[in-house]
């Protein structure tokens, strides 16, 4: 059986799929922007994405997804020739899906619904203290232009979690079944005899007060400058505790800020924690589970948005989850039961969460292994990759 991946970056949420698809000897094909590290039993394909040809800002992504389906569409026109796939498997968010019915018409499609864009009820208008212009509710709602035309064509389709499936219009939310990417809950496990070295020196173990913030960008979307205000009460009262945040300086989900500096720097000089927190940009996946198993309380927030995988992996290695009370988190997250709610946008609150599951360690247990026992009953790899696999060969059919 041949498969056929699209992505814009690499393999991406399919890389555990692909990884299964190759082991079992179907031959794989990746179509993608960018491609990822040469791996056995994958081809990839690279497509490029000539330059914009309109300048109304509304249809500044229509006008990519147009060229990326534009792209990938003579691909699939080429394979179609020589090697047609059985099964096509593309996120439909950047325009990879566009043309891929009218390129591979005898293929079976299946699309990977990560995020649909609304104007109102997510994350646009999540805490806004001012009305949001028409301009960028239009742009907004064109986003998703190219994303309708592909699911329009789709045999199937299935997003991440139930919230992330909500998202999507009723008329194509019936279609859309949810299972996560999974996590490897063999290698995200806790170890007592786990140990993280910081970039000064010093080793953590587990049991020492170390609070954890882990993004892909220090940015506001998830909740970095809560974080950092909540540090700076936490660090006033409790001299012994270390912060560690790692993430990168570049905008993420958001938009630069407009004095033009980082996050990170605006934030440290407005708390003055310079000494206090330990940022680190990047780590490997290896060194960043280790940092879970040391953790003594791992914060997590965002606005109403795509549920982060170091989420699940912190829950997956027994962090005690601080997070935020917004969704998708609630799917995840009960408070009391498998870690800790609060306000996103209430550092004073959050601040007194993170002393509460200090302060109360040995309580914290049950929620830590309830935690675990989450992941491993709705997100364990193994079970998401054989529930796709299965789509696959039916899809196949």
């Amino acid at each position: 059986m041949h498969i056929l991946f699209v992505h814009r970056s690499g393999s991406g949420q399919f890389a555990a799929l692909i990884a299964s698809l190759v082991a079992q000897g179907d031959e794989v094909t990746l179509i993608t922007e960018r491609p990822a590290p040469e791996q056995p039993g994958l081809r990839q394909l690279a497509y490029t994405v000539g330059e914009a040809s309109t300048q109304h800002p509304a249809l500044a992504a229509t006008d990519y997804h147009l060229r990326t389906g534009e792209a990938v569409a003579e691909l699939m026109t080429s394979l179609a020739a020589s090697d047609p796939p059985d099964v096509v498997i593309g996120h439909t968010g950047w325009g990879g899906l566009l043309f891929a019915r009218d390129a591979l018409p005898d293929a079976a499609l299946l699309g990977y619904c990560e995020y649909y864009y609304r104007s109102t009820g997510s994350d646009l208008d999540f805490g806004a203290a001012a009305p949001i212009p028409p301009a960028e509710r239009q742009r907004i709602r064109m986003r998703n232009a190219a994303q309708l035309l592909a699911l329009d064509t789709l045999d199937a389709a299935y997003a991440p979690t139930q919230w992330q499936r909500q998202q999507y219009p009723a008329a194509y939310r019936q279609r859309i079944a949810v299972c996560h990417d999974g996590i490897d809950t063999t290698l995200c496990r806790p170890d007592p005899e786990a140990r993280f070295t910081l970039p000064d020196g010093r080793e953590l173990a587990p049991g020492a007060p170390v609070v954890t913030f882990v993004a892909r960008d220090l940015d506001p979307y998830r909740g970095y400058p809560q974080f950092m205000r909540a540090a700076a009460l936490l660090a006033e009262r409790h001299p012994e505790l270390i912060f560690v945040a790692v993430g990168g300086d570049g905008p993420g989900y958001g938009r630069p800020r407009e004095d033009g500096s980082l996050w990170r720097e605006a934030m440290l000089a407005e708390t003055g924690l310079a000494d206090r927190v330990v940022h680190i940009p990047w780590l490997s996946y290896e060194a960043m589970v280790r940092l879970f198993q040391v953790s003594a309380a791992h914060v997590y927030l965002t606005v109403p948005f795509v549920l982060s995988w170091s989420l699940l992996e912190a829950m997956a290695c027994g962090c005690l989850i601080v997070g935020s009370d917004t969704p998708p988190m609630r799917e995840v997250v009960r408070d009391g039961v498998n870690g800790l709610l609060t306000p996103f946008d209430a550092p004073y609150q959050l601040a007194q969460r993170i002393e509460e599951a200090l302060r109360h360690a040995p309580r914290m247990v049950p929620l830590r292994r309830a935690a675990r026992e989450t992941i491993r009953a709705g997100y364990e790899r193994e079970r998401c990759i054989d529930r796709q696999l299965g789509w696959i060969r039916r899809l196949a059919r």
